[in-house]
């Protein structure tokens, strides 16, 4: 076999194996979790922010799970069950044993965990001393405790005083003196430049003349890229010094990446081509929401140009990472099938509604605000059906699956309730999906099975009335009063 072609089989095995490998155990114990789906979350790069998950476990009888991930670096992971999570630091090659104690799981049902979390609690087993959750707890106690004892030279409101901010840093060195984990020493470095930079102690630009100029770019290291994140924040996106906003958005409309690119290297701070093409990859993706100037069509373009274009590998990863999550958010076609029980208990899938427009009411039943607009899908109901090829789907997401089947058979108003009512079945990937955080949540699904509208107006919002599978009579002729579908995003 030829050498070269020996040792390049070698490497992809090499490459292979070490992808396979978990080097990173969380095992743990959850009093009343039988049953329970664990997730281990972490984030795919820095730029991108978006999460993958790097493992899951359903816990067993016996209530023990285990859940493992791979690094070579210090890294952030999530851990959560259901609705409630828990983020902390993991080290390569490290075991670690969790409890959880007895928790109720119900607590989702009488408060938006979502606007009021309520984390997962972690009794972490026979931690080390220089364990680093514990170093950078100590350091962020300290930043603490020095900015509540001193809050008047701090706040902007009166006179901040950059006398006093020395001070903290001087204490937060004395108390949490730099050691042999570069790790933490580079999270007090460079949360304390983050801090100061937030207060307007510093400018942006002494900040990167010291900590990204002629610097290594550490993509690896969580403290490093939320530090270059914060300085270069908006910076591009916005228009910078000597050029405007219009002409950034004239060159992405036209995919015009050379100028975009080689523009933004008149300004110094960005005369470094890796650290000027990571600033644009993060230039871009701010660009997206900000419809007021830029195509979003063309920016995911302008990405996908970018990516293919880079000599830098590491920016075509993080490019790839954006694509993956502006697609999954711009996608107006992906729409999650699934097979739910209905009050009977026989399951009903979505796929055996495709011809049909599906409104599906995602609720609670015993939220006031959930009743209210199922009372109102009720007045509607049969004009609804008689104007359009609809289906009314219901989803309660109670926990209980008996919450619901009291509801519509033993209550007085049940009946009224005549269409398709399902419960959810603990299917919380469904729920976030649909990134449903509060009740009642609305999803219109249109005849070809295509996502209509991720966020649907509610009933009581009179949209009922002028629904897009409405069929219309103009002089004498039926016809629907859409081009293909209205466009979603009207």
């Amino acid at each position: 076999m030829n050498q070269r072609l020996f040792i390049l089989l070698a490497l992809l095995c090499l490459s292979d194996f070490a992808v396979g490998q978990k080097n990173i155990t969380i095992k743990g114990t959850a009093a009343n979790g039988v049953g329970r789906k664990v997730e281990l979350f972490k984030t795919a790069d820095q730029i991108s922010r978006r999460e993958e998950l790097a493992d899951s476990y359903l816990i067993g009888d016996d209530g023990k799970f285990d859940v493992r991930c791979w690094s070579n670096y210090p890294m952030m992971v999530t851990l959560q069950i259901e609705n409630y999570s828990q983020s902390f630091y993991v080290e390569p090659g490290r075991d670690y044993v969790v409890e959880i104690p007895q928790f109720d799981w119900n607590i989702d049902e009488t408060r938006n965990v979502f606007l009021d979390p309520e984390p997962l609690p972690l009794l972490f087993q026979n931690i080390k001393p220089d364990d680093i959750n514990l170093q950078i707890d100590s350091v962020d106690r300290v930043i603490a405790r020095f900015i509540d004892d001193n809050f008047f030279y701090f706040d902007q409101r009166y006179h901040p005083s950059a006398y006093y901010f020395d001070s903290l840093v001087a204490t937060v060195y004395k108390q949490c003196p730099d050691n042999d984990n570069d790790f933490v020493n580079r999270y007090k470095a460079f949360r304390l430049a983050e801090l100061k930079y937030s207060l307007k102690f510093d400018t942006r630009r002494n900040l990167i003349i010291k900590f990204i100029k002629n610097q290594p770019i550490l993509y690896y290291d969580e403290n490093y890229m939320s530090l270059f994140t914060t300085l270069y924040a908006n910076s591009i996106s916005k228009g910078t010094k000597d050029i405007s906003v219009y002409r950034l958005a004239h060159w992405v409309y036209n995919l015009d990446l050379d100028t975009y690119i080689d523009s933004l290297g008149t300004d110094p701070l960005l005369r470094h081509e890796q650290v000027r093409e990571l600033a644009a990859l993060q230039a871009l993706q701010e660009s997206y929401y900000n419809f007021h100037y830029y195509d979003a069509e063309m920016v995911i373009k302008m990405i996908e140009k970018l990516a293919a274009r880079t000599k830098f590998p590491e920016h075509k990863k993080i490019a790839q990472s954006i694509l993956d999550g502006l697609n999954r958010r711009d996608n107006g076609d992906e729409v999650v099938q699934f097979s739910l029980p209905d009050v009977e208990k026989n399951r009903v899938s979505l796929s055996d509604m495709k011809g049909k427009w599906v409104y599906i009411a995602f609720v609670r039943v015993n939220d006031p605000n959930s009743l209210s607009e199922i009372e109102t899908m009720a007045h509607f109901k049969d004009a609804a059906y008689s104007n359009g090829n609809v289906e009314f789907v219901t989803i309660a997401c109670d926990r209980e699956f008996q919450k619901m089947f009291h509801f519509l058979k033993n209550t007085k108003h049940g009946n009224k309730y005549n269409w398709t009512w399902l419960h959810f079945d603990g299917n919380y990937d469904l729920l976030r999906h649909y990134q449903i955080c509060t009740y009642p949540w609305f999803v219109l699904i249109n005849p070809d099975g295509e996502l209509q509208y991720d966020i649907t107006p509610a009933p009581s919002t009179g949209f009922l009335l002028n629904a897009p599978w409405i069929v219309r009579t103009d002089n004498g002729t039926q016809q629907r009063e859409m081009l293909k579908y209205r466009n979603r995003d009207e």
